[in-house]
């Protein structure tokens, strides 16, 4: 078999926020004279265990209330283009909570300013490409998301999309309508998480109102057979996240995962980590374990690898150079 973990690969689906890992959380506090409520990295750890997508964001939001200073962004997205790198992520398309930070005070500059340099930095230390995405809080207000568009626009040759995530019931994406048609009019492309916890619906009107280059998760499209044809159609990617979906409870196991069913319906899924500090693993263990849950064959981890690089935004010329340095490896494997 394939090892997973050596494929060249991008991952298309990280917050950034998500790789906070307890130890990095425990030094900033310290550097930043905050204290947190837990006793120690162990006790934070332990924490850990969700209900539902609900559970999590409520010590996913505590957590990075430490996050003060160009610094401690630097500092974390640094550490997690360290442990893609190790993973053998040739590229990653970053995923940032801009509403999270400014809503305490945090300057929106700040943020990209820290994000942006350890980009900078990844790719002269690690030879890893990036892409930055700005996500809105879908539980707050459309008017809230308009404001951070506004901010954003100084440094649209830093965010290439906006994307939509957080709380998703009750949340539709209709209700950013207005803001991702200007968000597109200003140049940006367009993601949204949908058909996590959301129905099939939510899908839909991603697809129909807010226009997005790809659905985030969407698992639960496999519930619409007419979607299901769509998005084989017109070759629409899925960002899914195995680990996450298990620990949020919207899968009961990985057993059960959709991931197998969507590459035989001939979807282009991709494997990602989502929020890894909390969910148990990085891209590479998200690789590992659905391979050996769904029993997944060389043939598939070798698609799920190259969609990931063909669902990027990256250029035609970039992306050609990393499905050849996929193309390479299985060569070797196979020994030709």
């Amino acid at each position: 078999m394939i090892d997973a973990l050596k494929l060249p690969k991008a991952e298309l689906h990280l917050h950034i926020e998500g790789t906070f890992e307890p130890e990095l959380i425990f030094t900033i506090a310290e550097r930043n004279r905050i204290p947190l409520k837990y006793a120690s990295v162990d006790a934070l750890r332990a924490a850990y265990r969700f209900t539902d997508l609900q559970s999590f964001l409520d010590i996913y939001y505590a957590g990075m209330n430490v996050l003060r200073t160009e610094a401690d962004y630097f500092d974390l997205t640094l550490a997690y283009l360290k442990r893609a790198r190790a993973q053998n992520v040739r590229h990653a398309e970053i995923f940032f909570d801009p509403q999270a930070h400014t809503s305490r005070g945090v300057a929106f500059e700040t943020v990209v300013e820290g994000i942006t340099a350890a980009l900078r930095e990844g790719q002269a230390r690690f030879d890893i490409t990036s892409h930055l995405i700005m996500c809105f809080l879908r539980d707050q207000s459309a008017s809230s998301a308009m404001e951070t568009l506004d901010l954003a626009i100084p440094y649209r040759d830093r965010i290439i999309a906006v994307g939509l995530d957080s709380a998703e019931r009750d949340n539709p994406p209709s209700k950013f309508l207005t803001v991702f048609d200007r968000a597109r009019a200003e140049g940006f492309l367009t993601v949204a998480h949908a058909g996590e916890e959301g129905p099939p619906e939510y899908v839909w009107e991603a697809l129909d109102l807010l226009h997005v280059s790809r659905i985030d998760h969407g698992i639960r499209s496999m519930e619409d057979p007419q979607l299901i044809e769509r998005l084989r159609r017109q070759r629409v990617p899925l960002t899914v996240c195995p680990l996450s979906n298990v620990r949020l409870h919207v899968i009961p196991d990985l057993d059960h995962h959709p991931l197998k069913r969507m590459l035989d319906a001939g979807l282009v899924a991709t494997v990602n980590s989502d929020d890894p500090a909390y969910f148990g693993g990085y891209v590479g263990e998200n690789f590992v374990q659905a391979a050996a849950a769904l029993q997944l064959t060389d043939y598939e981890l070798v698609t799920l690898a190259r969609n990931s690089f063909e669902a990027s935004f990256i250029d035609d010329v970039t992306k050609r150079k990393f499905l050849e340095e996929i193309d390479a490896q299985v060569s070797v494997r196979a020994g030709r």
